[in-house]
């Protein structure tokens, strides 16, 4: 597997005949921050399939929703929040046939595309969390399925939080991993390794990549050198920036 690391949560990992790219948004869409990543050139007789985890401008963009002429062969899977009218795509400049492309899918349900089977799970935030099976390998990605415990919060929201999300990692516990993408948000102080730390201790993953750090790539290393992380840190590689490359 090809893995781009393009920016924030968005990846593509590219397969002999498929591509699956993953929560991709333009640079320039959020507010206050500005990412650099560029997306890859696909080769157009491979099968596309874009995942949308959720709406938040720093995890999907309509723009994926014009690749359609560039990509024949192309897929989307989105939760069922990623719903647009005719009308809104056509004030937007997208041809509204592009739906016909668009597969939607819920928490706990399963979908299969031409032997890619996807399994959803519940996000802790908005949307869902995506698995993908694909010629022997599962990939995992996040969107922002995480123990998000901010201080200052009611007891009750935080309870959810850690409830919910070890709740729906441990339905990866008895599933082998080829590779997973993982939240590590820097915003959430004392709490910012929970998350991390539950899935690490309780996932077998042959290959577990940080995301949503905006830009504070330094966390990944802060991570590794705590005690608790020692057994995983040769499951974790090091990220530098955006458009990193790797070969697994």
């Amino acid at each position: 597997m090809k893995v781009t690391f393009i920016h924030h949560s968005s990846f593509c990992v590219e397969m002999a005949d498929k591509v699956f790219l993953f929560d991709y948004f333009r640079g320039d869409r959020v507010p206050g921050i500005t990412f650099h990543g560029k997306l890859p050139e696909f080769d157009p007789a491979k099968s596309i399939y874009v995942f949308a985890s959720h709406k938040h401008p720093d995890h999907f963009d309509l723009e994926i929703l014009t690749w359609k002429n560039k990509y024949p062969d192309i897929r989307y899977i989105f939760p069922k929040e990623i719903k647009f009218s005719d009308s809104y795509l056509i004030r937007h400049g997208i041809d509204p046939s592009v739906k016909e492309q668009i597969n939607y899918i819920k928490p706990g349900s399963v979908l299969n595309l031409d032997g890619v089977k996807t399994e959803a799970l519940l996000s802790t935030d908005s949307g869902v969390a995506f698995l993908i099976s694909y010629a022997g390998k599962a990939i995992y990605h996040a969107g922002d399925l995480h123990w998000w415990h901010w201080e200052g919060e009611e007891a009750s929201f935080n309870e959810y939080q850690e409830k919910t999300y070890k709740q729906e990692i441990d339905k990866l516990k008895d599933r082998k991993l080829e590779l997973a993408f993982v939240v590590l948000d820097p915003r959430l102080e004392g709490a910012k390794f929970w998350g991390m730390d539950y899935f690490m201790h309780h996932v077998a993953a042959k290959h577990v990549i940080p995301m949503h750090l905006w830009q504070n790539y330094g966390m990944i290393e802060e991570y590794k050198s705590l005690p608790e992380s020692r057994p995983f840190r040769e499951r974790t590689p090091e990220v530098t920036g955006e458009n990193q490359i790797f070969d697994l």
